[in-house]
This record gives C-alpha cells, sequence and structure tokens, in this order.
C-alpha cells in the first residue's frame, strides 16, 4: 500500500480489506470482531445503556492524548454516567483522502491502549473515505453498550434539595491543551487534556454508596453548563462556591490571560456527581484513592431554592448567577 490514504481504500475491495485486516483488526482483535461479520454477535443480561458520538477534534493529535484516545474515552464516560458498566464499543471512521498511514496506525494504536484501560472491547466498525478537502484528516463516531447494575438509578432528573455536589479534578484542563495547541500559544507549563475513561471511578463510587443520584461528565461548555442542565432536569437550584472548586495554578494562568472563566472550558476526564449529603465524604475519600479522582471535592450543594439556576458564592464573598454557556467557546473541542 502507498504511505497515505487512497479513494481507492474505501472502494470495499482489495485496498479496503487490507486497510481493515492489516492495520486495524491486529490491533484490536477480539473473537466479535475477527469474524468481521456485518453485525457483532454478544450475550448480555439485565438494564442496557447504549449511546453514540462523533469526533471531529481540531488538532487530532493534542497534547495527552489525541481523537482516537478521545472517541473511545467519551463513549466509556457517557455510559459510565448513567452507572452502567462499559461492555462492547463500535467504531466508524470518515477518512480523508491523502491522510497518512502512519498517523492511522497511532491512532488505531491509541484506541487499543485506551480500550484495554477501560477493559471494553471494540467489536465492530467501518471505514469510509472521502475526496481530498471534503473533510478534515479525520473524523471518528463510536457508539457503546454497557450493563447497569442492580440498584443503580442514576439520572439527571434525580438530584434532591440537601444533596452535595461532587467534582472528580481540576477543571479546564481539556480546553486549554487544545486550543493552546491549535493556536500555538506557547506557556512556560505544560498544559495537558485530562481525556480519560472514567468507568472505573464511577464503579469504585458505587462501591461505596448506591446514594449515587445524578452523573455527568462536563465536556463541551464545561462546569457551568453540566451544573445549569442538571438543575434544569431535576427542578432544583444549585449553589457553588468558587473556592473549593479546583482549577490548575497553570491553567488558571492561562485562561486569565485569554480572558476566560475556567467554569466554561470544556473538560474530558472530570465528572460532576450529585449526591446524598450522608454518603458524600466516603465517597470524595474513595474517589480521592483512584489516579482520576485524587483532586476530588465537595463544592456545592442542592437546595429547593432558585430551581433550574446555578448560583456561586465568588472568592469576594458575593454569590452571582451561574449561567449556561451562550455561544461557542472554542469549536471541534471533541
Amino acid at each position: 500500500m502507498d504511505d497515505s490514504i487512497l479513494l481507492a481504500h474505501g472502494s470495499g475491495g482489495k485496498l479496503s480489506h487490507e486497510l481493515v485486516e492489516k492495520r486495524i483488526v491486529p490491533l484490536l482483535a477480539n473473537p466479535a470482531l475477527n469474524k468481521l461479520d456485518d453485525s457483532a454477535v454478544f450475550e448480555a443480561s439485565g438494564r442496557l445503556a447504549f449511546t453514540t458520538d462523533s469526533y471531529v477534534v481540531n488538532p487530532i493529535f493534542f497534547p495527552g492524548g489525541d481523537i482516537g484516545k478521545l472517541a473511545v474515552c467519551g463513549t466509556v464516560n457517557d455510559l459510565a454516567m448513567n452507572g452502567a458498566s462499559p461492555l462492547y464499543l463500535s467504531l466508524a471512521a470518515i477518512i480523508e483522502e491523502g491522510f497518512p498511514l502512519s498517523d492511522l496506525d497511532l491512532i488505531v494504536q491509541s484506541i487499543k491502549k485506551t480500550a484495554e484501560e477501560a477493559d471494553v472491547s471494540i467489536v465492530t466498525g467501518d471505514t469510509k473515505v472521502v475526496d481530498r478537502g471534503k473533510a478534515d484528516r479525520l473524523f471518528i463516531t463510536t457508539s457503546g453498550v454497557g450493563i447497569i447494575p442492580h440498584g443503580v438509578d442514576i439520572s439527571g432528573a434525580n438530584a434532591r434539595a440537601g444533596d452535595k455536589v461532587l467534582l472528580s479534578g481540576t477543571i479546564g484542563d481539556h480546553g486549554i491543551a487544545i486550543m493552546s495547541q491549535r493556536e500555538g500559544l506557547k506557556f512556560s507549563m505544560t498544559l495537558k487534556s485530562d481525556c480519560a475513561p472514567l468507568n472505573k471511578l464511577v464503579s469504585q463510587m458505587l462501591d461505596v454508596s448506591l446514594s449515587i443520584h445524578c452523573l455527568r461528565d462536563p465536556t463541551r461548555g464545561g462546569l457551568a453548563t453540566t451544573l445549569n442542565e442538571l438543575a434544569h432536569q431535576s427542578g432544583v437550584g444549585i449553589a457553588i462556591e468558587e473556592d473549593k472548586i479546583p482549577v490548575r495554578e497553570d491553567v488558571r494562568a492561562a485562561c486569565e490571560l485569554l480572558g476566560l472563566d475556567p467554569i466554561y472550558v470544556a473538560n474530558e476526564g472530570k465528572l460532576v456527581a450529585i449526591v446524598d449529603a450522608a454518603d458524600a465524604n466516603k465517597i470524595v475519600a474513595r474517589m480521592k484513592k483512584n489516579i482520576y479522582g485524587r483532586d476530588a471535592a465537595i463544592i456545592g450543594e442542592v437546595s429547593a431554592e432558585h430551581q433550574g439556576k446555578v448560583t456561586m458564592k465568588t472568592r469576594l464573598g458575593p454569590s452571582r448567577i451561574v449561567d449556561m454557556l451562550s455561544g461557542e467557546l472554542l469549536p471541534r473541542i471533541c
């Protein structure tokens, strides 16, 4: 084969088969995928969670990850936010003619590594090739299936007055890493995406308590938009404290330089949890034992007042309304 993607790689003929069978399947091999049937066949019992998402991040390689890692993490995390244990993923790629095969190899290797960390299998997929200039290098779509354990009932509509609001770690890391890479911004600090699979963290939280009412990963729109979504879905008010929200100093400095508020900047490896107040401290203690939850903190609480709204007590003392993100802070963040 040539050293880059040709239109013939999407023809369904010999080059298509070589692309799939020599460059993709060997790395992602498992019994369901290896058959190369038109659909994957597997057994599952209990309540199922199913999700799908598309990834168009620019650039496709960034500090802390790439589009392949992002695609696996994003789908795994969407399942985990309903308390599901992810099992199987599909993977579809739209590739632009001329895309380097060496870059494709790196991305598939990243997908393999991330799927192994999350204990999920890629069991089916598809590739399409479009003309040069008709796409931006590579787009990926992943779908996932998971099992929800007995006794788990997690939904954005389940927050109750008196619940505590938990955050698994520092915010803004992904968005600032993407922006600095895309715009060629140079900082004295190393800015890296927080892109990570969170399903094992969620499982450990559920081992401690089933009184987890809401989970959400604050991706596009950041923490502020996510909390507004939860407040609206549950018909409650949410009050948070600025001093309790963990932000890395390098991210805070970059946000100040760029005129951004970290609570609106995207994340790809963090979660927000709304839990029963009686179990909040022990859940946080367990989260801190996981690499992806070591900066976990209680950042606020749920109230019956100000339904559908989020307020934040600022460092200076007064509280202010925290609205949803208006407009697009940074396009193609995931």
